[in-house]
């Protein structure tokens, strides 16, 4: 079934899902800093309102069909019985991936009324309803398949939800999209189904009935949401049981490892986490619960002193797409999920609503600007699950997942944003970010007329035009970035190498404003009248950033910052179309320009600093090289190839380009199903490790026990008597490769290849390279032929070949 309606493309409607409430005043047990809800605020900028109405254009539609194709959505016509069939997509998340969908449809009809968007959503909703069960179980692939449901599913009912059914994990996510649904039309189509299956799970939920914690954290936060639209203390309750009912004696992997309220440590699945975060963020504000505060708290300080990325990322590794330990912040491999960015914004909006300090909102702009808008490409229909800070070329943007949590997360995220930049507590206004926008507002039940001028993220002039229904006293706070001062990130896990030489100017009516600061924030308290003008005037210089020195993937090497963005080295923009040899210099002399016509406009930096070449002597080539840096978030919108934050300043962290070898000099190519970028193995990168991800690698995972091949031609015969390999292995990762079962090497003669005459064994020794002497031979090419375990796949690091 093809999607029949055309979005509308004017502002596309905005939710706040931080809280989602559309609400302009708090209820009793609540957060004491109340945000400005999304429909309160339209967006006026170049930035962020194209982003949106592409979200509302494209990418909704697009994420749609995706679901129509891949059958998530059939999957609830076979549950219903309305169509015959198995189940029809791969996993038992997948129901989530509508869901979130529907809420990020359901923010654009909040704004913009679209009758075909409004009547596709009626049917698709009549098509859920149907697929839930007479007592309100909402879990397809239980219903369509019985006893024989997914392994993750369990037997039964619950059974293993606390391990990876996602049953609870489904439901978040429904409650979530059904209270969008609901502010967003008044229907209680969907509203309905949620209750139901809300209702259901508080009747099997709770002490002395079930008591298992849901795998996957995510129902908690859709129980609040449920509790405020229907006010029935049974969801809240509910919510604060799954947190309480955790742990300890669990998985580190969901955070069950300790009681939520013991915890000190970010650890595990990144999302997971996080989103408990927000959940006990959530509960701490509705119940007072002084306990989980003080825990969210020491696990705040964790992240931001020890486990963000630069980029506002969070999640080291892609085992268990989980936080790393302290100071474990590779690049090539950092897997920084673009859900665990989004949930990483949920939580840093929380916990500005409870403690009213920029810091929090400091980390949510790092994120926002750098490392949730790189999930995204600039077409709205290509995406990155990680987001590497360092590619080789291996990354590339993808038209969906078969786990498509990312898509559709950020369906329902890129409305979002506008619920982000102001808020209110009693008589004090918040600017937390800047945003040409406009938004209507109360103040003690005053209303209050608020705009903002500017073209930020570019520039740091911001115009804020008051306009008070009458005249009044009251606080205009301003936040002031931590990185107009000394602070890249609320810790010392970052600094600046350049101190700051422009200071922050705030001017009202033309005159220079008389401030206080308070938490991050210029506090400016004074009677209000209509007309006035506050200009604030943020320094937009480029810094170079240094990490901690306990972060080991960055010694020696420096970001660039300017304003709220980080920038990159991309392939395209340097003069050898490569980006990893390169190294920045002492006085790189930054120069900046935007540029209206480069990935839907950019600003740009260039600097001075050298490119570096291996010589065959041993030594390394040092010449003069312009540097191009461009916005991280736009990098990978123009085909594969090397990319990388951290730059180096020091010769030791530089990769210079490979001396002229005979295996560097040949061309790559290799077996059908290879996976890995094959020009990696030739590149003189050799890795500590077998199981080393950090220089890139070639294998053919998930092939097993078939024959491989790796080749190398030479552009002239060569005369060659021995090659060395290091191959790639992940035992001590209990991963998916080992060494070959055994190998041969070939040189081609004419059009016909011949088994080399070794003068010893064809070694498989990890963490090491494997020689092998022969008879030498003359050739224009070499074959590495390679026979996988019956069990596993193979792959190489590096294939060095010998005169």
């Amino acid at each position: 079934m093809k999607i029949r309606w055309t979005l509308f493309s004017a502002m596309a409607g905005i939710a706040l899902i931080a809280l989602s409430c559309a609400r302009s005043e708090k209820t009793e047990g609540d957060y004491p800093v109340q945000p400005v809800s999304f429909n309160q605020v339209n967006l006026e900028d170049n930035f962020w309102a194209p982003r949106v109405r592409l979200n509302a254009k494209l990418t909704v539609p697009y994420a749609f069909q995706q679901s129509e194709d891949t059958g998530r959505i059939k999957n609830f016509d076979v549950a219903s019985g309305t169509e015959e069939g198995g189940f029809c997509s791969t996993y038992p998340f997948d129901d989530s991936d509508v869901y979130k969908i529907i809420e990020g449809a359901a923010y654009s009809l909040q704004t913009v009324p679209d009758p075909e968007l409004d009547a596709y959503l009626d049917d698709l909703i009549a098509r859920i309803a149907e697929a839930q069960e007479p007592d309100g179980y909402l879990y397809t692939n239980r219903t369509i398949l019985g006893d024989s449901a997914h392994p993750w599913a369990g037997k039964k009912r619950w059974e293993l939800v606390s391990d990876d059914s996602h049953e609870l994990y489904n439901l978040g996510h429904l409650f979530e999209a059904a209270v969008a649904h609901y502010e967003a039309t008044g229907k209680r189509t969907l509203l309905d189904v949620a209750i139901k299956a809300a209702d259901l799970i508080v009747r099997d939920f709770g002490y002395g009935k079930c008591e298992n914690y849901p795998g996957h954290q995510e129902v908690e936060i859709g129980l609040v949401k449920l509790y405020r639209v229907t006010g029935n203390q049974e969801y809240l309750d509910l919510a604060k049981f799954f947190l309480d009912v955790r742990g300890p004696g669990g998985e580190v992997y969901n955070q069950a490892h300790l009681k939520p309220v013991d915890q000190t440590d970010a650890d595990g699945h990144a999302v997971r986490a996080n989103y408990m975060f927000s959940a006990m963020a959530d509960v701490a504000a509705m119940t007072g619960d002084k306990a989980y505060l003080a825990a969210i708290d020491r696990i705040w300080n964790n992240v931001v002193g020890k486990k963000l990325y630069i980029t506002g990322g969070v999640g080291a590794t892609g085992a268990g797409e989980a936080y790393g330990i302290d100071y474990q912040l590779p690049n090539m491999t950092a897997y920084c999920e673009t859900c665990a960015a989004i949930a990483n914004v949920f939580w840093n909006h929380r916990m500005f609503l409870l403690h009213e300090d920029a810091k929090y909102i400091d980390v949510l702009e790092r994120t926002l600007y750098n490392g949730v808008v790189s999930g995204l490409g600039l077409s709205g229909d290509r995406f990155f699950y990680p987001n590497p800070l360092k590619s080789r070329g291996q990354h590339q943007r993808s038209a969906w997942f078969g786990c498509a949590c990312c898509p559709s997360n950020l369906c329902r995220f890129i409305p979002s944003v506008p619920g982000y930049i102001y808020a209110t507590k009693d008589n004090n206004l918040y600017v937390n970010l800047f945003v040409q926008s406009q938004t209507e507002l109360e103040l003690n039940g005053k209303p209050i007329k608020v705009s903002q001028v500017s073209i930020y993220p570019w520039e740091g002039h911001v115009e804020l035009n008051i306009d008070p229904a009458e005249a009044g006293r009251f606080s205009l706070m301003v936040r002031i970035p931590g990185w107009t001062a000394e602070e890249p990130v609320p810790s010392d896990l970052y600094s600046f190498v350049d101190p700051a030489g422009e200071k922050v100017e705030i001017l009202v009516n033309g005159k220079v404003a008389r401030t206080s600061l308070k938490n991050g924030y210029a506090v400016i308290t004074r009677s209000w009248k209509s007309g006035d003008k506050v200009e604030v005037n943020l320094p937009m210089e480029i810094r170079r950033i240094k990490a901690h020195e306990l972060v080991e993937a960055d010694k020696g090497q420096v970001a660039i910052q300017r304003g709220p963005l980080l920038y990159c080295l991309e392939w395209p923009d340097q003069e050898e179309k490569k980006a990893l040899h390169l190294m920045i210099g002492e006085e790189p002399g930054f120069n900046y320009s935007f540029n209206p016509d480069l990935l839907n406009g950019v600003g740009m930096i260039k600097a001075a600093g050298y490119s570096l070449a291996a010589t065959l002597e041993g030594t390394v080539d040092k010449n003069p090289a312009t540097l191009v840096a461009i916005p991280y978030y736009a990098w990978a919108n123009r085909g594969n190839g090397e990319m990388t934050v951290w730059i180096p300043e020091d010769q030791d962290a530089a990769t210079p380009l490979p001396a002229p070898t005979i295996a560097s000099r040949a061309t790559v190519t290799v077996s059908p199903g290879c996976k890995g970028i094959p020009a990696t193995v030739n590149d003189q990168m050799v890795p500590e490790k077998s199981s080393s991800d950090e220089h890139g690698h070639i294998h053919w995972w998930p092939k097993k026990a078939s024959n491989e091949w790796v080749q190398y031609d030479f552009s002239e015969t060569e005369t060659v008597s021995s090659v060395e390999v290091f191959w790639f292995d992940d035992l001590d990762l209990d991963a998916g490769c080992r060494v070959p079962k055994y190998w041969k090497l070939k040189y081609r003669k004419g059009n016909n290849w011949y088994e080399v005459k070794p003068k010893g064994d064809y070694g498989t020794q990890r963490d090491q390279f494997n020689r092998l002497d022969f008879e030498p031979v003359a050739t224009d090419g070499l074959r590495l032929e390679i026979r996988q375990p019956d069990n596993y796949s193979t792959g190489v690091q590096e294939w060095v070949v010998n005169k």
